[in-house]
């Protein structure tokens, strides 16, 4: 693909990376209509261990109905669940009485535990999660909005105290966009459309007007000609039986917003900078650029100058020739051992099932099919489509099994269909004791591991099957020149070409050209915040495989000048080194951006993190692979040889 293709697709899917994802159709409200508001689990940066919002003692509803969730929900730990609070179209409340709680001393420090995590509240109106208004200290016009709101908040009101204060006053700000609609009588009403859901959590210690008299109705210092204040006394929640009263308000703001750029709120962080997206991709094109510039040197000059000489030339002044000529007749002599041929062509299968994977969530999520309104969606997508390319696995795996001349099908068939992902659910379920242990709402119930289980072993396995099949059927790759009965002595190699050096100098490329993409994702998985720009994504993946296909057929055709014939793992673990870079990355980005000190939280991380980095050695790996095998098949084949 052209560099000024590039641009071009860098411009259209940027453009359509910049309009937040559709949601499902909008709903309409009517006047005074209930809008049911729904809680979700409370999570914390510094754990990654989420929690049922009912694990703590907050107000609730007599009998607690949760939400159908889809395996993408589960795996995350969302908990949906209804809640107490009235919400009502257009219709305006000031400190609402919620409920009354006398909390001991086990409850409190639940409590203080979970403010000294950090914990946030996460709910949902009308699929938009909660956000807060954050201001900008340097820049206070500057605003952006986080999802979730703190649980409460530590202070010193002295040296030697710490106090812990709880926000049980939360001020509903919800904003909406009016439409009119026309019913079937052609009479016309007003109709509401929830365009921004925010929320400002304070904290008030509440007091009766009337001790005599129970809490609702008969509170002194929150009513509506007299609203709550920063001034007043906060709320703590260090003592034993504490007794605690949550309120809450509720405005309904006009907005010119509409519905389908609802989400552009939680894309107004900076971190969500489309400018930095920009040079992320410009930052990547210049390496492709680069790498670009080196093929079009050595096709241009070197290969077809060394072609039309070689085929000048008598046998015996062929004879004197040097470099990757010299090896036609061991190129393709396939790698040795029984784990080479074998394993090569297993990792090329799982690279590849990755791979296509890949391609086809973005392309779903960037026309928009993968609504972030639909909690778990991408999750749910992403294993469903996994399993089904699970044929594409079968398939490369045994084109390539076929062409190394391996015998043992059976056995290649099986290593396709359970090594790689049968890896993945190995490190998902040790990770899962780890978080079954803490009693957080991420841990995957049994019934849903069993159901992963059956994808894999039900629909992903005889997947695989079915392409092994086609891919043992068909014809068998060719090369173009045989192979040598004894193999020719390999001279030796400079240390720069010495198969550690070369491999890891490999990776550096591939990974420079995601890396600043991989913040933002890393920042969403870890740091819980919104991530929808996914045409980006996709352009950085196209550039990504490009890097790879560029930078592994250097990497050989350098190998191969030095009359070193051993390329088949080499050219994948050139490109797939860039995952080694990006684990190290990962380690970085726990030291400066995350504060987890707990056990658990540390297994989660790094556990889920070579998950990542292993899809994406085998993808990367494949790339480069396939693009050396294709560029070792055409200039061989442009020689003359008897």
């Amino acid at each position: 693909m052209s560099t000024s293709s590039l641009l071009i697709l860098a411009a259209t899917l940027a453009t359509i990376a910049a309009v937040p994802l559709p949601g499902s159709q909008p709903v309409d409200y009517v006047n005074n209509e209930q809008i049911p508001m729904f809680v979700n689990k409370i999570w914390s940066s510094k754990t990654q261990l989420p929690y049922n919002y009912y694990s703590l003692p907050f107000c609730k509803p007599d009998t607690v109905e949760t939400e159908k969730e889809n395996i993408g929900q589960i795996l995350i730990g969302d908990r949906i669940q209804n809640s107490d609070y009235q919400l009502y179209a257009g219709k305006e409340t000031h400190c609402q009485y919620l409920c009354d709680r006398k909390y001991n001393s086990e409850a409190i420090s639940a409590f203080m535990e979970k403010i000294d995590n950090d914990y946030t509240v996460n709910w949902i109106l009308d699929g938009l999660p909660a956000a807060v208004r954050m201001y900008d200290n340097d820049n206070p016009s500057e605003i952006h909005y986080e999802k979730g709101f703190p649980l409460g908040f530590t202070g010193n009101p002295t040296p030697d105290e710490k106090r812990y204060f709880l926000f049980n006053h939360i001020q509903f700000i919800i904003q909406y966009h009016a439409e009119e609609k026309v019913e079937d009588n052609g009479d016309k009403k007003q109709v509401y459309r929830i365009v921004g859901f925010e929320v400002e959590p304070w904290t008030v210690k509440h007091v009766k007007e009337d001790e005599t008299k129970p809490w609702p109705g008969n509170l002194k210092k929150c009513t509506a000609t007299r609203p709550v204040s920063r001034d007043d006394e906060a709320q703590t929640i260090d003592r034993p039986d504490t007794e605690v009263v949550f309120t809450y308000d509720v405005m309904w703001v006009p907005s010119e917003v509409e519905w389908s750029n609802r989400w552009d709120m939680y894309l107004k962080s900076s971190t969500n900078d489309n400018d930095i997206h920009w040079f992320s991709i410009m930052n990547s094109l210049m390496i492709v650029l680069f790498m670009t510039g080196m093929i079009a040197m050595i096709m241009v000059r070197n290969l077809y100058r060394d072609i039309a000489r070689y085929n000048d030339e008598s046998p015996e002044e062929a004879a004197e020739e040097t470099g990757w000529k010299l090896v036609h007749a061991d190129v393709f002599r396939p790698p040795a051992g029984f784990f080479g041929p074998m394993f090569l062509s297993v990792f090329v299968g799982g690279g590849m099932q990755v791979l296509a994977m890949s391609f086809t969530l973005l392309g779903f999520a960037v026309l928009g099919f993968l609504s972030p309104a639909q909690q778990g969606n991408l999750v749910t997508a992403f294993i469903l489509l996994f399993v089904f390319m699970g044929s594409l696995a079968g398939y490369f795996s045994a084109r390539l099994y076929k062409m190394f001349k391996g015998k043992a099908w059976k056995r290649n068939t099986f290593l396709t269909a359970f090594a790689f992902s049968g890896s993945l659910l190995t490190i998902a379920i040790f990770v899962n004791f780890f978080v079954w242990a803490k009693r957080s709402s991420l841990a995957i119930p049994f019934v849903s591991i069993l159901l992963l289980v059956g994808l894999w072993i039900g629909v992903c396995a005889p997947l695989v099957a079915f392409g092994a099949y086609h891919g043992f059927k068909a014809e068998e790759i060719k090369h173009p020149v045989r192979v040598s009965n004894i193999p020719r002595q390999i001279p030796t190699q400079p240390w720069y070409l010495h198969p550690i050096p070369s491999v890891l100098v490999g990776g550096i490329l591939p990974f420079g050209s995601i890396f600043i993409e991989l913040f933002f994702i890393m920042s969403s998985i870890w740091l819980g915040q919104v991530y929808l720009v996914f045409g980006f994504l996709f352009i950085v993946l196209i550039i990504l495989v490009i890097t790879c296909a560029e930078i592994s057929i250097v990497m050989t055709y350098f190998q191969l000048c030095s009359e070193d014939y051993n390329w088949w793992w080499r050219s994948f673990l050139t490109s797939g080194s860039s995952a080694l870079y990006l684990f190290l990355y990962s380690i970085v980005y726990f030291s400066t951006k995350l504060e987890i000190t707990q056990t658990t939280s540390i297994v989660l991380y790094f556990g889920y993190m070579f998950m990542i980095a292993w899809c994406f050695f085998l993808m990367t790996g494949s790339i480069g692979f396939i693009s050396s095998l294709t560029f070792v098949n055409k200039i061989y084949g442009a020689i003359k040889v008897d």
